[in-house]
């Protein structure tokens, strides 16, 4: 991974809860040197102590990179002093859910180059999926460096539009918390055939996780995956008769799911 401009100019962190802690730890793994970063948080975390990054210490007066890693609430208290930032060399890139560019455009002035990206939770362990998507004055060579900069927590991939952010928050932003939720009731439904439940929860889990990690290394689709499992009027035919009911089952409620969490990407984009 080459750092070369980050460490020539620096890099500075908004926040470092538990996404601003996973990038920063992966950076520091990739060999971008401590040196080079400079964390702004109110409440940093003890272990920040012993990685040798600057905390709410003086700021490089010409930044490569800003990476936003605050709450979207939080956004009003964190930007303010970083607008005379804007307009300039400095690349900003924001995690923070819901904010569109044109905001950072209105704090930042429309010159400012800005890259827009949707991790989600499993990054914290290497294993997540970011979306990225920067604006009219973005180049290459800087959507480029964000793109390697969230590599460091996991896979990334970039849209056409960020009109695509809504539906892209809503599938892998939020589907983490939708996977949990499945794991939750499958322990729970093992638990009421008579399992249990630490041997339900264990068994839900791992089934899931084991799933998950068959369905990225096998050559087949998922349809395929699911067929494979399937025997003729078997026990897992019997059981996804439920769950493929077109208006009860998965197909119904996942859609329905997805795209109320996207309208709801929509309207505090608007707010």
């Amino acid at each position: 991974m080459d750092f070369t401009s980050i460490s020539d100019r620096g890099l500075v962190l908004l926040g470092c809860g538990k996404m601003g802690g996973a990038m920063l730890k992966g950076w520091l793994a990739k060999g971008l040197a401590p040196m080079s970063v400079s964390v702004v948080d109110p409440n940093p975390a003890p272990w920040l102590a012993d990685t040798g990054v600057s905390v709410n210490g003086a700021l490089p007066s010409d930044p490569a990179v800003i990476v936003v890693a605050v709450k979207p609430q939080m956004m009003a208290e964190a930007m303010p002093g970083q607008t005379g930032y804007g307009g300039g060399r400095t690349l900003f890139v924001s995690i923070a859910a819901g904010t569109r560019i044109a905001t950072f455009e209105k704090m930042l002035g429309e010159g400012t180059p800005i890259v827009r990206a949707m991790p989600n939770t499993p990054a914290a362990i290497g294993r997540g999926i970011t979306a990225i998507v920067g604006n009219a004055v973005a180049s290459e060579a800087q959507v480029s460096l964000a793109e390697q900069l969230l590599a460091a927590v996991g896979q990334t991939v970039r849209l056409e539009s960020e009109d695509q952010m809504d539906a892209v928050t809503a599938v892998s932003g939020s589907g983490p918390a939708y996977v949990f939720h499945l794991i939750e009731t499958l322990a729970a439904a093992g638990e009421a055939e008579g399992l249990p439940a630490e041997l339900a929860l264990e068994l839900a889990r791992t089934t899931v996780a084991g799933a998950g990690a068959l369905a990225m290394e096998a050559e087949e689709d998922p349809g395929q995956l699911r067929v494979n499992v399937t025997s003729p009027n078997g026990t897992t035919a019997a059981a996804l008769e439920v769950l493929m009911d077109e208006t009860r089952g998965f197909p119904a409620l996942l859609k329905e799911a997805v795209h109320r969490a996207a309208e709801r990407g929509r309207e505090l984009g608007r707010q």
